[in-house]
């Protein structure tokens, strides 16, 4: 029998470790990334700055380049000014704008992308897809996923702690995504990667059901290798489906509707996806999401990030137009205002039982 198989986009390497980033010269060096040391390295105006003071002696082939923002326009400068330089590849040092920046302009001037990331605020640190502001509000475009990985422990427990609960509310939201996947499939028989959904679930699984707290290493290990599965198992199925559904749909509506006062990404999926769950009827599973995110200090009701029920209730009814042709629980159920409104009067009795 013809012996079928498959090529899986990940990284070549994935290091999660105290001390990783003293050790970034050396790993891309075995792992034929850049035996020269001839890299861009791309950072912020803020943490990157005291980085580079650290790692600079270490890489003294490298060329530091600073990214003012995680805009399409400061991507496409990165990318100008990299053009040319032959370089091994491009690093991104930073949260996850840097990466988004990095991770589009070394595609656009073909060169492999390493990802370190400085905290763990969401999974696009792998992931196939750079989302950047533009003159419309905020794009998603497609791009290879890094070809390395780096997450240095010590640099993730200085990062100011909301950052990493957010990526406890984006790892959490994979459950959700993936009901609306399987939903999509049994409505209008949408295929679902098996492959893609496994790795995404167990991701939202592993942090869920985790007793540790952001203090912990063991539980920052657990949640920074749920980010890295949720991006590879985009990248196996081609599109966000894994990652993304009602709970992205929520957050894309509050970004679009209240720019000025939106939430960090993480937090605002989180309350989706809790939300997203009660719509389908789980309530056990949306009073389990409510309690773990409570527990790990992340919001369940919309007061708790600065919104009124109004304007929530707003946000949910605009989220369908954020992903047209995306089909989740929100086009399935098809609700109006006042249903909405009624619906999250109920989820909030019900996630204070």
């Amino acid at each position: 029998m013809p012996v079928l198989t498959r090529l899986i986009p990940s990284p070549v390497v994935v290091d999660i470790s105290n001390g990783a980033t003293d050790k970034l010269a050396g790993l891309l060096a075995d792992q034929r990334i850049s035996a020269s040391g001839k890299l861009a390295m791309a950072i912020s105006n803020g943490s990157g700055l005291a980085l580079r003071d650290k790692l600079a002696p270490l890489l003294p082939d490298a060329h530091w380049y600073t990214v003012d923002d995680g805009t399409i326009d400061s991507a496409v400068r990165l990318a100008d000014a990299i053009r040319g330089k032959r370089y091994d590849a491009v690093v991104g040092l930073g949260g996850g704008k840097i990466i988004d920046v990095t991770k589009y302009a070394a595609a656009r001037v073909g060169l492999p992308m390493v990802a370190v990331a400085t905290n763990l605020s969401h999974d696009g640190i792998c992931s196939p897809v750079s989302t950047l502001d533009n003159d419309n509000g905020r794009g998603s475009y497609g791009v290879p996923s890094p070809i390395a990985m780096v997450i240095d422990l010590d640099v993730i427990r200085d990062a100011p702690q909301r950052f990493v609960r957010s990526g406890i509310g984006e790892a959490v939201s994979n459950l959700s995504a993936i009901a609306d996947w399987e939903l999509s499939h049994r409505v209008n028989g949408e295929p679902v990667d098996g492959l893609a959904a496994a790795m995404a679930r167990t991701a939202g699984e592993s942090v869920l059901r985790h007793p540790g707290a952001v203090g912990d290493d063991e539980f920052l290990i657990v949640l920074a290798e749920a980010l890295v599965l949720g991006g590879i198992a985009m990248s196996i199925s081609g599109d966000t489906r894994p990652s993304s559904g009602a709970c992205h749909e929520i957050s894309h509506a509050f970004d679009l509707l209240y720019p000025r006062r939106a939430a960090l990404h993480g937090e605002q999926v989180g309350l989706g996806a809790v939300f997203a769950m009660h719509l389908r009827g789980a309530r056990d599973q949306a009073r389990l999401f409510a309690e773990v995110l409570r527990r790990h200090g992340l919001p369940v009701l919309p007061e708790d990030i600065g919104f009124t029920v109004d304007e929530f209730v707003a946000a949910v009814e605009y989220a369908p137009q954020t992903r047209p042709g995306r089909f989740t629980i929100l086009e399935h159920l098809d609700l109006s205002t006042d249903q909405i409104r009624d619906a999250y009067a109920d989820y909030a009795k019900t996630i204070h039982r």
